[in-house]
């Protein structure tokens, strides 16, 4: 019963930690493509 409880604590640690990093990629990934497109609009509009 205690190797399941441990199993089962690395499992919720490990999900925590994927979803940090993927929420943080798409985070970053987001303001990267706005910033592309502030440069796009920036040289149509001049």
């Amino acid at each position: 019963m205690d190797a399941l409880k441990n199993v089962l604590k690395f499992m919720v640690a490990s999900t925590l930690i994927v979803g940090g990093v993927l929420i943080g990629g798409t985070v970053l990934a987001a303001k990267k493509v706005d910033g592309i497109g502030d440069k796009l609009q920036r040289k149509l509009h001049n």
